[in-house]
């Protein structure tokens, strides 16, 4: 008894360390939802409608365009794209200045950098899904789209976007703490990443050395899961799990890195 004890206590605390950390991330998500979207009004609602606003008016406008998509149904195409992409901007924009605006909370013992930014990643990875699944089962039920071929592609899809688009952020927001003119960037860098991120082509459309220069960027892997997963054997998909999981995994703990660091340049008043 007195050899399986001690292992018993360091199990105990770990499960009751893991539940504290679950409430102050709770409470942090609650906080961020009250602080950003208010109590009145549509509230949280508008994290689900604009996602799902934007779009289903570029679904509409390509259809209306007849927008080029190599056989593939259109509005499948766009909603395989814009959605993820949606979930990538949204979380690794919004985080970069989580850190200044939430440093009243670094007073409470609990609470550090990283809850903060979880928490506020988490928001929009919540509602980002959720508008997902609106627009999506919407579509179905109209006839716009069919079934996803494979919702296992389709979830590993979307959550590597969720775990880059994260660790991106961390990156972001630790940089934008020590060079202010790293947030007036995010917004353009974004924009200029568009051409080459995954959403508006597959690899298999791309000249063969081009294939190779795609693979390179690890948002092309998550719209090529994505994209498998909703499509299935009607398209030939390019994509390495490994890779984008080890992409993720460097950003991770680069950011992570970086938010320790970043601690001596913030100014708690």
């Amino acid at each position: 008894m007195k050899a399986v004890l001690p292992q018993y206590n360091t199990r105990s605390r770990f499960f009751t360390g893991l539940r504290a950390q679950g409430r102050v991330l709770g409470a942090l998500v609650m906080r961020e939802m009250i602080t950003r979207y208010g109590r009145e009004n549509i509230g949280f609602l508008w994290l689900i409608l604009e996602p799902m606003i934007l779009t289903c008016g570029v679904m509409l406008m390509w259809t209306l365009m007849r927008h080029e998509a190599h056989g593939l149904t259109v509005i499948a195409f766009v909603l395989s794209g814009y959605m993820p992409l949606t979930l990538w901007r949204h979380v690794s924009s919004y985080m970069v200045s989580c850190i200044r605006q939430n440093l009243p909370l670094m007073y409470h013992r609990q609470i550090g950098l990283a809850d903060a930014l979880m928490s506020r990643a988490l928001l929009e990875i919540g509602g980002t899904t959720f508008a997902l699944l609106v627009v999506y089962h919407g579509a179905y039920l109209a006839g716009f789209i069919e079934p996803f071929a494979d919702l296992g592609l389709v979830l590993a899809g979307w959550l590597f976007m969720a775990w880059f688009a994260f660790s991106v952020g961390l990156v972001l927001a630790a940089l934008a703490e020590i060079f202010e003119v790293v947030e007036k960037l995010v917004a353009p860098l974004q924009y200029l990443m568009l051409p080459i991120s995954g959403m508006f082509f597959m690899v298999s459309w791309l000249p063969h050395e081009a294939q190779k220069l795609a693979l390179y960027v690890p948002t092309v892997h998550c719209y090529e899961m994505f994209r498998a997963g909703t499509f299935g054997n009607t398209i030939k998909p390019f994509y390495d799990v490994s890779y984008i999981f080890a992409a993720c995994l460097l950003t991770n703990a680069v950011g992570f890195y970086l938010i320790e660091r970043v601690k001596g340049h913030v100014k708690f008043e």
